[in-house]
């Protein structure tokens, strides 16, 4: 008997094999790899803000080649995630448009604002650090090109995240003020970087179909768990509280008990109502109609080289 497009493409995920662009797939599977993708490629371009505005202002060369470099890591990674999403049939252009007019959404902790200069590492080692821990999983997701643009992703995140780690312990050992930097932007990013991970399991309408998929290979709940339980040990070391007082070991479970996030908070960031928000968007706006020109003109030169690379009679030489 003859195997439908449907059942192969069931096997396929079954045998934990990759689905490639050219394999039939479910439209709804499709839409949901470019809904993921492309909000994941959202989120490394609008992530460049909150760390690069602390660029000019950094304390030191060596301070300022490393936030640079990480900032163009981030671009770098939006550029691969937005050659995933092509192809599967849709232009960055339209997905650009679409983030720009607020029809597709980037990561909720791109919202909050960098007060300090302690924001910096503080992002590094708790927002990449939930970034690692959410997309590491993601390097065997079902669907091939994404799979494989995350495994150089995660482990330039997986560098970022020690700079972070090593900007606070050297800011530790520095003054009381810079002690108290380290604390308050500990006490500002906890939170919100919990709820990265996004709803509880069972307000998240996404998962259940995403993990039959096997695009995602664990639940909100259980990576958000991972991430509370690698994250304690390194605040001690630290020497830094984490804004919770429900947290404490649970020697039955094994693992930390913590406290819940303001879900309502969450919501409201999500519908554009968090701190930066509007600021985030009118600067992406802002950016790509400065470089509309730049654009325009790298279509007229490989329009130049087409027509010259063409013989008189039309056809290519």
């Amino acid at each position: 008997m003859t195997e439908t497009v449907e059942q192969h493409f069931d096997t396929t995920v079954a045998r934990d094999q990759r689905i490639e662009p050219r394999d039939w797939m479910p439209d709804k599977y499709r839409a949901t790899m470019i809904r993921q993708i492309a909000q994941h490629a959202h989120s490394e371009i609008i992530g460049m803000q909150p760390e690069g505005n602390w660029i000019t202002r950094a304390p030191s060369l060596r301070r300022k080649a490393i936030l640079i470099a990480k900032v163009q890591d981030e671009a770098g990674h939006g550029m691969y995630l937005y050659s995933a999403a092509e192809t599967l049939g849709v232009d960055r252009a339209e997905l650009t448009e679409k983030l720009i007019s607020g029809r597709q959404k980037y990561s909720s902790i791109f919202n909050y604002p960098t007060l300090n200069y302690a924001d910096v590492g503080v992002i590094g080692w708790l927002v990449d650090g939930a970034a690692i821990c959410n997309q590491v999983p993601l390097c065997r997701s079902s669907f091939g090109p994404y799979a494989r643009a995350m495994i150089r992703i995660c482990k330039e995140e997986s560098f970022h995240q020690r700079q972070g780690y090593e900007l606070l312990m050297t800011m530790m050992r520095g003054t009381e003020a810079q002690r108290q930097m380290v604390q308050d932007a500990t006490n500002r990013f906890w939170w919100p970087s919990l709820m990265m991970f996004g709803p509880p399991d069972d307000r998240s309408p996404n998962t259940g179909q995403s993990m039959a998929w096997r695009i995602k290979r664990h639940t909100n709940d259980e990576l958000r768990q991972r991430f509370v339980d690698m994250t304690v040990p390194q605040a001690d070391v630290l020497g830094v509280t984490l804004p919770d007082p429900d947290l404490r070991w649970n020697a039955e479970r094994r693992h930390y008990d913590f406290g819940e996030p303001d879900w309502s908070e969450l919501q409201s960031v999500i519908k554009g109502n968090g701190p930066c928000n509007v600021q985030r968007v009118a600067q992406r706006r802002a950016a790509h109609e400065d470089g509309a020109w730049v654009r325009e003109a790298a279509l007229a030169h490989a329009a130049k080289h087409a027509d010259a690379a063409a013989t008189p009679d039309g056809e290519p030489r």
